[in-house]
């Protein structure tokens, strides 16, 4: 394990605390999810996010999802999902917490660096109480998988700490909740007139497909 990286137990509610006081501080922190392990700022500060870029290496024209503790944090964040007929409403309502990011358009006068289109927002409630604590918390983070860009996911805390932290050039805290090596988010771009599927993962095209149909069962 790297020196340069501290690894948490994430049921410790004392571990909880100190990744609060690290995000708040404008580190980053290693943090399990239901996918693969990510790499957490809050999303708010534009210097961690800056950061965040950087450690990753990741391209500034490849956006960074934001995780965020329930609907009501993420509709501070878009005006889609206070319409209930949007369909941005019915799949938040039917898939979240869950792998489903749903990629809408930010709300007027939203500042946040993170990378892209600045005029849209991938959103996710992760299945992983710990982490929708830790939103709750703070605010909403922007997660990035805990990995260089391109270079593969890591699924244990170890990894993690093995491979990004002698990067952070600090030490870096990571929550460690076991293996996670549950399949990608499925991202979907919606809007009002209708859906496109980025990605296909944890949730199937029929699946969201179908949430949107009248009685449909995913």
């Amino acid at each position: 394990m790297s020196p340069s990286a501290r690894v948490l137990a994430v049921e410790d509610p004392d571990s909880l605390e100190r990744a609060t006081a690290a995000l708040v501080a404008g580190a980053v922190v290693g943090v399990p999810t239901d996918t693969v392990y990510g790499l957490a700022v809050r999303a708010q500060s534009a210097a961690a996010v800056e950061g965040l870029f950087a450690l990753k290496g990741r391209p500034e024209t490849v956006a960074i999802a934001v995780l965020v503790a329930g609907v009501d944090q993420a509709a501070t964040l878009t005006d889609v999902l206070t319409d209930a007929a949007h369909p941005a409403a019915t799949l938040a309502a039917r898939f979240w917490p869950g792998p489903l990011t749903l990629v809408v358009d930010r709300r007027s006068g939203l500042d946040l660096a993170l990378g892209g289109d600045e005029t849209s927002i991938g959103l996710r409630v992760p299945d992983l109480p710990a982490v929708r604590a830790l939103a709750a918390a703070v605010g909403p983070l922007a997660v990035t998988s805990a990995n260089r860009h391109g270079q593969p996911t890591c699924v244990t805390a170890a990894e993690v700490a093995e491979l990004v932290g002698p990067l952070a050039g600090e030490a870096l805290l990571v929550l460690d909740g076991g293996v996670c090596d549950g399949a990608p988010s499925s991202v979907v771009r919606v809007r009002h007139h209708g859906i496109e599927l980025l990605r296909e993962g944890g949730l199937s095209r029929h699946q969201i497909t179908d949430a949107l149909t009248a009685g449909g069962e995913p």
